[in-house]
């Protein structure tokens, strides 16, 4: 059962990301300060993550750490 993505923005919250201005639509910007290039969320909180979206936050989450 794929995760949600509400479940990803948490991930991110707890890792230290900010939501920022920015992103069409349905699409969410989340910043950190030791991140370059910020995560990009597509999808409501209650859409099903797709693959490679899982990766894409993992990595992010693994980038902000000092």
């Amino acid at each position: 059962m794929p995760r949600k993505i509400r479940q990803f923005v948490k991930d991110l919250r707890q890792a230290g990301f900010l939501q920022v201005p920015g992103g069409k639509g349905s699409h969410r910007k989340f910043a950190h300060p030791n991140v370059v290039i910020p995560a990009i969320i597509p999808g409501q909180d209650g859409d099903d993550a797709k693959p490679y979206l899982e990766k894409h936050i993992t990595e992010k989450i693994n980038e902000s750490k000092p």
